[in-house]
């Protein structure tokens, strides 16, 4: 029989499990990997997810842990990830799902120039795809994801396809090696799992990065390519040993590792800004169903049909989402475009002055030094932006 929480406890359970405060090394270790996302309106989605849970966290201070002490490296996760790099034995199986993908595109169609790309990345590498001497261009590929040149994609299909790794990012580009050079020699050649143990494990690492989550989540929420119907089945199996534990939730039911139910619960006491894509908010039909707060990402949407904004971050306040806000930082100013109290929220003193400390901490967190308030704020609110520049 699943285990029966309210709402409420569910949320305090959640809150406690996700956001008591830890170091960034813990933080990689918990959630297991953090959805990297190129945008860059105040940070990228990875800075956001990390800045919420690490005290003091600046912009990009993930890096060295990346690109000098190889502790996590870059991979395909949920999306395109940083990814711990103790766990490139587990995600092998992703090199398999992808390399079907790119065998009929590159791998099978163009041997030679993928020969030519390694021969020339063993020599003269770490090389970014425009470092290479040996370029093509594909006419037919014009406007596709990857663009026109052949070097290009063979590096996509290798980086896929665990053959090469990324060395380091240079603004935000991939500057390549041999994998072989990146991943730890313990776990690049540690043992290979079977798919069977790496699909149990995938598995277990949603629920343990997530705390709850629906076995009928999303398809992008897993980012596995098994069938919905495998993967209850494996699902099903963690139950029945107990690996996932069945909680039911105001009629619906979520699965958990033991360890969530054992969380100690903790006070918060502030107010946080969330990534658009934390382990958190991934699950929009259960943040809607547990917290009753409906988070849509418009990012994607053209302007006219937003609702909210082009980057809205969710607020978080004790056990409450509260808020959400649409803002960009640039030349060292963090601009608020539009601020939205949810309709039922009356901020009284407390939660303002939680949002005056939130607003420092962010402002810290991207090192900016001004912060610039458009119209259109109710006086109250303006006044806790204002002090939190001034903090």
């Amino acid at each position: 029989m699943p285990i029966k929480l309210s709402k409420t406890d569910a949320r305090k359970l959640l809150i406690a499990y996700q956001f008591a405060p830890k170091s960034l090394k813990e933080t990689f270790e918990f959630l297991g990997s953090v959805q990297y996302d190129p945008l860059n309106p105040v940070g990228r989605n990875h800075d956001l997810v990390l800045q919420v849970r690490v005290a003091n966290y600046k912009l990009d201070d993930w890096q060295d842990l990346a690109y000098k002490k190889r502790f996590i490296y870059d991979a395909w996760d949920k999306q395109a990830s940083l990814v711990l790099a103790s766990s490139w034995p587990s995600h092998k199986i992703y090199h398999s799902w992808h390399k079907k993908q790119w065998f009929e595109k590159i791998l099978k169609p163009y041997p030679q120039a993928v020969k030519k790309v390694l021969e020339e990345l063993r020599a003269r590498g770490p090389l970014s795809s425009t470092d290479f001497v040996f370029q093509a261009h594909q006419k037919a590929w014009e406007g596709s994801w990857y663009g026109p040149k052949l070097t290009k994609n063979i590096l996509r299909a290798l980086w896929h396809t665990g053959v090469v790794a990324t060395s380091y990012r240079n603004k935000g580009r991939h500057v390549y090696d041999v994998a072989e050079n990146i991943i730890p020699k313990k776990y690049y050649t540690a043992k290979i799992i079977s798919e069977a143990k790496s699909l149990e494990w995938l598995i277990k690492s949603r629920h343990k990065a997530m705390g709850l989550l629906r076995p009928n989540a999303s398809t992008e929420v897993w980012s596995m390519d098994i069938s919905s119907k495998q993967r209850r089945e494996i699902i099903s199996k963690l139950v029945k040993r107990a690996e996932l534990i069945e909680i039911e939730i105001d009629g619906i039911i979520y699965n958990a590792c033991p360890e969530f139910l054992q969380t100690e619960i903790i006070n918060i006491n502030k107010m946080i800004f969330l990534a658009p894509l934390d382990q958190f908010v991934w699950d929009r039909d259960s943040v809607k169903h547990i917290f009753e707060f409906e988070y849509i990402w418009e990012v994607y949407k053209p302007e006219k049909l937003r609702k909210w904004g082009y980057y809205v971050l969710p607020v978080l306040y004790n056990d409450k989402l509260v808020a959400r806000f649409d803002s960009r930082y640039k030349d060292v100013t963090w601009e608020l475009y539009r601020w939205y109290w949810e309709a039922d929220i009356m901020p009284d003193s407390k939660m303002l002055l939680a949002l005056s400390k939130a607003v420092a901490e962010f402002k810290s967190y991207l090192s900016a030094k001004k912060i610039k308030l458009n119209k259109g704020m109710d006086l109250k609110t303006r006044q806790a932006w204002q002090l939190g520049d001034k903090l």
